[in-house]
């Protein structure tokens, strides 16, 4: 019994008999607003308590050597054909890959920017030794009288050509071209076993050429970017029907005499069929063996992967059988889409965007979309210079999963352009210089035991300033009715 009395005597919540108390209306009201207070206090508690808390620090990039950077491209350029366009890279530290194909996908436009046909496929590089005769035969000087001349057709002469003949082919040559010099007697020998075996008076076939270094017009009417560039022309009638016009075809094989005649012999029964002059070509051989360039321009997508250093995205006309008049290259183009990294899920994307809603945005990571940069001169290249930063948002893993497993990697970068002139081969350069410092956003952990505490700080503390008031007030007005009642006696 004296061990009981002794635990009730550390009862700090003394218990007050029922009839020794007294309500009144104002305990009452500061009750109730005591009451509405604590539960407003702990809504906004609570609201806190599961609202999103990060934090956010500048910090050296942690990529390990060998991670690598991918940059996202969507360019079109009305200007440039695909049988010419080149996608290179090179960085800082010496690499240098040219015309990459695996990757980057080219879709012919028409001259209003609209795609007209399928993916254009790159022909496979000549090998090395092709390569190095093609060079050694660039060094001998050949005589004149070694290449019969052939009808040469200029501006007067060509519409002629196109109306006598179904199938016309035409060597687009210039004399200071060494390709084209190393053509002319391949075409000239090409041309009379072609005359041998269909005379001038068959009229279904002819082999031609024109010096674009003296109808500049009339190989620019005909989007003439390399040279040489053999044509074929059928009076306006399309190799593949798929409801848009073009009017040439490019012969891209082999540059031999038995290659061109084979390749011509097999166009004659489409020319001769129904005594029409041109009708699609029949031959499915030839016909891998030709090229759409009627389009004026082409649109360049895809990526690249590169290493995290300095370095350029240049996208030029390029070929290892074709020079180029660098006063007819016209790069004015139109960026659709230019932006760093992977591109990430819809609910990455809403993870970050809740963790970080003002620090990352769209406009950012893809601030060149939709710009448009004109070439207004011959001979004018454009360099688009960025600063690339990363930024990495590592939600809360709870211990599940280890840390920065979740973690998100987005890019976001500055750019500033300017288009100058140029003695060289005209191009499009993308300049991208990675920061070594990146952003990290981590999502701060609450503890509950914060909240609770939190929690019972409100509920104890209103509690009592309500009491202090209550009895604050009740005591003042019973000393003024004491006054009152002494007045009065």
């Amino acid at each position: 019994m004296g061990t009981m009395s002794k635990i009730k005597a550390m009862d700090f919540y003394r218990k007050i008999p029922r009839d020794l108390t007294e309500a009144t209306h104002f305990g009452a009201l500061v009750s109730i607003c005591a009451a509405l207070l604590m539960i407003l206090l702990f809504g906004m508690e609570l609201n806190d308590y599961l609202s999103v808390r990060t934090e956010s620090s500048i910090i050296v990039d942690r990529s390990v050597d060998g991670d690598l950077l991918r940059i996202n491209f969507n360019l079109s350029f009305p200007a440039l054909s695909c049988e010419f366009a080149s996608v290179d890279v090179s960085d800082a530290m010496g690499n240098h890959r040219v015309n990459l194909t695996k990757t980057v996908r080219k879709y012919p436009l028409d001259k209003n920017g609209r795609i007209v046909g399928d993916v254009v496929r790159d022909l496979p590089e000549p090998k090395y030794e092709e390569l190095l005769h093609d060079i050694q035969e660039t060094h001998i000087e050949k005589k004149p009288e070694e290449v019969k001349i052939m009808d040469t057709l200029d501006a007067a002469t060509f519409p002629e050509a196109i109306k006598k003949y179904p199938i016309l082919m035409v060597n687009f040559y210039a004399p200071w071209c060494p390709w084209s010099r190393r053509l002319a007697p391949v075409w000239e020998s090409a041309a009379q076993v072609m005359l041998r075996k269909f005379p001038p008076e068959d009229g279904r076939i002819k082999l031609a050429k024109v010096d674009c270094t003296v109808e500049g017009l009339l190989c620019r009417g005909h989007h003439i970017q390399g040279f040489p560039s053999i044509r074929v022309f059928r009076s306006g009638v399309d190799m593949l029907d798929h409801g848009h016009h073009h009017d040439h075809e490019s012969y891209v094989g082999d540059r031999t005499v038995e290659a061109i005649v084979e390749f011509a012999e097999k166009l004659i029964p489409a020319a001769a069929a129904s005594g029409v002059k041109a009708l699609p070509m029949a031959d499915a051989e030839a016909a891998a063996q030709t090229m759409k360039v009627g389009a004026p321009g082409c649109s360049v997508e895809g990526f690249v992967l590169v290493k995290k250093v300095p370095g350029n995205l240049h996208i030029s006309a390029h070929s290892q059988k074709h020079s180029f008049n660098n006063g007819v290259m016209n790069m004015t183009h139109v960026v659709h889409h230019l932006s760093f990294g992977k591109e990430i899920s819809r609910n990455k994307w809403a993870m970050v965007q809740r963790l970080h809603p003002d620090g990352l945005l769209n406009a950012w990571s893809n601030r060149l979309k939709g710009r448009v940069f004109f070439s207004t001169e011959a001979n004018i290249t454009h360099e688009h210079y960025t600063q690339v930063v990363m930024t990495s948002v590592e939600p809360r893993t709870f211990g599940i999963v280890e840390v920065g497993y979740n973690r998100v990697d987005l890019y976001e970068y500055t750019h500033h352009s300017h288009a100058i002139k140029t003695d060289e081969m005209p191009m499009t350069k993308f300049s991208f210089d990675p920061s070594p410092m990146q952003v990290l956003v981590k999502e701060k952990p609450r503890h509950f035991y914060h909240f609770i505490t939190t929690v019972c700080a409100i509920i104890g503390g209103v509690f009592t300033v309500a009491g202090i008031a209550d009895s604050t007030v009740f005591h003042t007005a019973k000393l003024f009715k004491k006054v009152e009642l002494g007045k009065q006696y």
